[in-house]
């Protein structure tokens, strides 16, 4: 007698067979359609897999930089040293140079904005751009490049750009004395701009450092007082009475004596400022050359601000001399008016020499006024710019 069997003895997956059933059954409509599907798969695969360098190497795409140079096949200019380096016209090696502010000239082209198009690398910011030099028998001279950029844009100090309280500070007359030089340069912070005296000595090294250091570098341009020439600034003072070729060729003189900085701030020139026509010259210059230019303040007849906006040269005008009196608390008084007058109008501009009272009191200074929630900030920040606004 054969044994009963119920299901559940039966192994999982498996049916019971009926008495002749066949072994092998048709597969059903879903089975064929799965063996389709793996089909398929196995041959676009294949496909793919043979196929030479699938997906390795897309189009190649030209890359556009910032231009250097009028023409487009022209020698490559490396910003940070200025070294030239020409372009061989060899295949797929050709770099298209493009202003960056002009629309696109031709399909499959990507332009790229260098951020250092306009500022100097820091690591290099005591190495003059050399596009930004005109070489003149008086020496190198600043000039705005091919592509319309400025010393005054070239060789600014980044600063944070926010919206707070901010106090510039130019400290002038380095370069007359070596020590002087030295322990300013040493001791302010690198916020602080520097102002050079044409005459002084070992300049090109002076300036150098102290870029090295981080400062952003003025010109001071001596100009005629009144009571001169009694009262005499030096050689190559610029005279309000002058011709103009002999003012521009004590101005050009001035300006090359150093290079990498951003403008110009008057040394005296009470009366040369209160002259239009005389700072309509002097402007006109600056203007050409991308430079900017600081009133110290110190006269209230100065033209200075009306000429440079007409003109469309950088302007910015101090709002005391901090060290008039040479003591250490009526300095630090001085100071505590920037402070004042920056809060109520947002920014303020002060100017003092590289005198040993006035470095040390400008340097202690400087480390507490940060934590009052002021910015100190390069010359340029607070700069009106006539192109940029």
């Amino acid at each position: 007698m054969e044994p009963v069997r119920n299901d559940i003895d039966q192994p999982l997956g498996q049916e019971k067979a009926g008495r002749g059933a066949s072994r092998w059954q048709r597969p059903g409509t879903s089975s064929i359609f799965l063996i389709l599907c793996a089909v398929a798969i196995f041959a676009g695969s294949s496909a793919i897999a043979l196929r030479e360098r699938p997906f390795r190497n897309p189009p190649p795409m030209a890359i556009s930089e910032p231009r250097t140079a009028v023409d487009e096949h022209a020698d490559v200019r490396d910003k940070a040293d200025g070294t030239a380096v020409k372009n061989a016209g060899a295949p797929g090696a050709s770099i298209i140079r493009v202003d960056p502010d002009a629309p696109s000239s031709g399909d499959n082209v990507i332009v790229i904005r260098d951020p250092s198009a306009l500022g100097q690398n820091p690591r290099f910011a005591h190495l003059p751009d050399r596009a930004l030099i005109e070489e003149t028998e008086t020496g190198p001279l600043p000039v705005r490049d091919a592509a319309g950029r400025r010393p005054f844009d070239v060789y600014a100090r980044p600063w944070s750009g926010a919206r707070g309280a901010r106090i510039a500070i130019v400290i002038g007359g380095l370069g007359i004395s070596q020590t002087g030089t030295q322990e300013a340069i040493a001791k302010l912070p690198p916020e602080i701009t520097l102002a050079f005296a044409p005459l002084g000595n070992s300049l090109a090294r002076w300036m150098q450092t102290a870029r090295q250091e981080g400062h952003e570098v003025m010109l001071q341009v001596p100009l005629e007082p009144f009571g001169y020439p009694d009262n005499n600034p030096g050689r190559h003072t610029l005279l309000a009475d002058a011709a103009p070729a002999e003012t521009l060729e004590s101005l050009r003189w001035t300006l090359s004596r150093i290079t990498n900085y951003t403008g110009v701030v008057n040394y005296t020139g009470a009366r040369f400022t209160a002259d239009a026509g005389a700072m309509d010259l002097l402007m006109g210059e600056l203007a050409e050359r991308g430079l900017a230019y600081l009133d110290d303040g110190t006269s209230a007849r100065s033209v200075a601000e009306e000429v440079a906006r007409a003109k469309g040269v950088p302007f910015a005008a101090g709002d005391t001399v901090i060290d008039q009196e040479k003591e250490r608390g009526a300095i630090l008084d001085k100071l505590d008016e920037l402070e004042r007058i920056a809060r109520a109008r947002g920014f303020a501009v002060g100017s003092g020499s590289a005198m040993e009272a006035t470095v040390d009191a400008v340097a202690v200074w400087a480390n507490e006024v940060r934590k009052r929630g002021i910015e100190l900030v390069p010359v340029s920040a607070v700069a009106a710019d006539p192109e940029r606004n």
